[in-house]
């Protein structure tokens, strides 16, 4: 591998912004209403040059680590603690040496799903932070690398693949290949810059209002259901009434997906939902582009079948998707694909939505409610990585301050008026943080 590509992590710096809601995000685990933004800073040399990368990432607690034990303020209080532990650690956890940022984020990602048997604060707990938990803290840092050496380079950070590129730490994952040439016959050769809108939208809203403001007000044609998974009929008949008040309010053709956060309790119910839906109104049913995670996290306790379900509609692996170990399994058991998240780690991600499409299986890229370069950084993977959905980015709509500071020069992102998320056309070096 060309040593011009190789970086060496130098030093880390990490600090925390409270963001609060400006209207409540419901999933199954409960309602989200304020959260910590971690921003770290890294520097990184590659050859005489250095550069100071950064990355963002919300520390979502309820989502990746939904432990009714324990209540919100001592999880993110967790949570900080290890984000703290990797920027004082983080150039002996990924290996001390200049390596290319892959490695080092695979490295990271691996050293800090081990952190609850190194910190005694975590193994003190019944129930230490989950390998989702850990992957979110170490994602900012690990998209971090990727900007500096990208700064260094002065290109973008998805444009540093070739197919002679061999990655040890996980080319035993890929048959007949490796993951640098499988990485590299993933992504576009001309990143696209354009991208639709998706509003989340849960039972609890006023649903007239919000389409008022978002599809009457921003042109927005596309949604993401949040459905209970338990109570079939009623998140059917809830479904046909969204689909159907979109039709009303001017949207020609809605695109709708459907997410349960892991709360359906198996797949004979994911498969009712779907033919209630149909029996409804078979448009709505075909407005349906997937089904997101819906039965619980750990796909090794709770093995299914998602063939008959994604006879009907794709099906893809979001929550229990946090290790490449997982990706067999996930075809074995007839998952149509991966709902991906750069919160799980940029290197993670780039690799799992390679390994996919070596195995035809499709990728969405999904949203964890980014933050400004959080978004940017999500917006920018998908202008390579050939996704179903384009790219779920709903801070417009949760935390809109978190994007002040990048405005109004990145408006066409971060704030579309036309239904379009819009990249700037010269794309940005290294994932975003100087554009």
């Amino acid at each position: 591998m060309p040593d011009y590509l190789h970086g060496m992590v130098l030093e880390a710096t990490v600090e925390f912004l409270p963001r609060r809601f400006v209207r409540p995000l419901v999933i199954s685990s409960g309602a989200i209403t304020e959260i910590t933004e971690v921003r770290v800073t890294v520097r990184v040399a590659v050859g005489s040059r250095i550069a100071r990368g950064r990355g963002a990432m919300y520390l979502s607690d309820l989502w990746s680590w939904p432990d009714t034990a324990l209540d919100h303020a001592t999880r993110d209080n967790m949570l900080r603690s290890v984000c703290r532990h990797i920027a004082a650690e983080l150039p002996q956890l990924v290996g001390g040496e200049p390596a290319h940022p892959l490695e080092l984020g695979l490295r990271l990602h691996a050293a800090a799903l081990g952190l609850p048997a190194h910190l005694p604060d975590l193994r003190s707990l019944a129930t230490p932070p989950t390998p989702l938990a850990l992957a979110m803290c170490l994602s900012p840092f690990d998209a971090a690398i990727h900007d500096a050496v990208g700064l260094a380079l002065g290109r973008s950070a998805m444009e540093i693949y070739d197919k002679n590129q061999r990655f040890d730490t996980v080319d035993c994952w890929f048959d007949k290949t490796s993951a640098g040439a499988a990485i590299h016959s993933l992504l576009r050769q001309e990143p696209i810059r354009a991208f639709d809108a998706w509003l989340v939208i849960s039972r609890e809203d006023d649903l007239r209002s919000l389409l008022d403001m978002w599809v009457q007000g921003r042109g927005y044609h596309a949604a993401k259901l949040k459905i209970t998974g338990a109570e079939v009929t009623t998140d059917a008949q809830w479904t046909v009434e969204v689909f159907r008040a979109l039709r009303e309010t001017g949207v020609r053709t809605p695109r709708l997906t459907a997410d349960s956060n892991g709360a359906t309790p198996n797949p004979e119910a994911a498969a009712e939902y779907l033919a209630r839906v149909r029996s409804l109104d078979e448009a709505a049913f075909d407005a349906i582009e997937y089904l997101e995670q819906p039965t619980g996290r750990d796909i090794t306790a709770e093995a299914y079948d998602w063939r008959p379900v994604t006879a009907m509609k794709p099906v893809l692996l979001d929550e229990g998707l946090t290790g490449p170990e997982i990706l067999p399994l996930a075809q074995e058991q007839g998952w149509s694909g991966l709902a991906l998240k750069t919160c799980k780690g940029h290197s993670f991600a780039l690799v799992a939505a390679a390994w996919a499409y070596q195995h035809g299986m499709s990728v969405a890229l999904q949203d964890l409610t980014n933050p400004g370069l959080a978004a940017l950084h999500a917006g920018i993977f998908a202008a390579y990585v050939p996704t179903i959905n384009g790219v779920e980015l709903n801070s417009a709509q949760f935390t809109p301050e978190a994007n002040r500071e990048w405005l109004p020069r990145l408006a066409s992102f971060f704030e579309p008026t036309d239904g379009t998320h819009r990249l700037p056309e010269t794309m940005p070096a290294g994932l975003g943080s100087e554009a």
